[in-house]
């Protein structure tokens, strides 16, 4: 007897055209860049600015092998969540995103190829996409590797629109619309020696801080576990800690808080526990059987973004 083909969609098909993009997904998945950021000072600010902050720009410091023609602003996210644009002036000025509609699998380098197409696009031009080569410079090759980014962190989005220019109507009411949805953010200010990137997000019931770490996430995570075990896994009265999760390579703890607080009163607690977290990272102690414990607890509790 033949073997039966009722399970073998037809090509044309619903089920086979759901396969196909499934298998499609899964081959992107597995082709991404684990860490696209790593080795750039600016790392946790980058994936902050790409997976959670709503409205932030910072002027970035190019490369000096890079023939610059113009200024480049990195932003969240631009009109139409596109790659790139150049706003015409007197000076016209290039803009590239990094909350974009289409994604690649090479954060780094959709990022670097956006920053090079602003230096040759004409003024008013877009690009929706970055067509980032294999081979193709990443970021560490146009932008200053060592350089932190000087943040300006925005409660709207009114900077899509030049200073002195009367949007249209559509453009306004688009505007007024993603305004409406922001949630207040702020960057805890932790000073010089601050490891990572603690970003703040008022979230209505609840605020929240979420702390970018650039560590490894095992030592990070093995860390956490010894703060937990040890009742030190807070950020001081009004907090509590909510979990973890792994994007772009990354650990990320978070922790709820209490959303009367002013982001700046969060300032000093975040040290405090930075502190604490400095000394579990450093400790070489062989694990007890309640950090065990702590640990097994916190990992169940991770989620992964990308």
């Amino acid at each position: 007897m033949g073997k039966s083909k009722r399970n073998s969609p037809k090509p044309d098909s619903n089920r086979a055209q759901r396969l196909a993009e499934r298998r499609a997904a899964q081959e992107q998945a597995s082709a991404a860049v684990t860490r696209p950021f790593e080795g750039l000072a600016a790392e946790c600010d980058l994936v902050a600015l790409r997976e959670f902050v709503p409205s932030a720009t910072a002027t970035l410091k190019l490369a000096p092998g890079v023939a610059a023609q113009r200024e480049v602003t990195l932003a969240t996210v631009l009109p139409g969540a596109v790659a790139a644009l150049v706003r015409a002036g007197d000076e016209p000025v290039g803009f590239v995103g990094t909350q974009l509609q289409f994604q690649g699998t090479d954060a780094s380098a959709d990022i670097a190829a956006a920053i090079l197409w602003t230096q040759s696009a004409e003024p008013g031009e877009s690009l929706e996409s970055a067509d980032s080569a294999d081979g193709g410079p990443r970021l560490a090759d146009v932008i200053d590797p060592g350089a932190d980014l000087e943040l300006t962190v925005h409660q709207d989005f009114d900077w899509w629109v030049p200073e002195g220019v009367t949007p249209d109507a559509q453009v306004a009411a688009t505007i007024e619309q993603a305004k409406q949805a922001i949630m207040p953010s702020a960057r805890l200010d932790l000073g010089a020696d601050a490891v990572g990137a603690a970003w703040w997000v008022d979230a209505g019931e609840k605020a929240h801080v979420r702390w970018v770490r650039p560590e490894d996430e095992d030592a990070l995570m093995l860390a956490l576990a010894r703060l937990h075990a040890a009742g030190g896994l807070h950020m001081g009265e009004g907090s509590r800690f909510a979990g973890s999760f792994r994007t772009h390579g990354l650990l990320v703890p978070v922790f709820d808080l209490d959303p009367e607080l002013h982001p700046t009163e969060w300032e000093t607690p975040a040290r405090e526990f930075g502190a604490r977290l400095a000394e579990a990272l450093a400790s070489d102690a062989p694990m007890t059987s309640g950090e065990r414990r702590s640990r097994d607890g916190l990992r169940s509790r991770q989620v992964t973004l990308r």
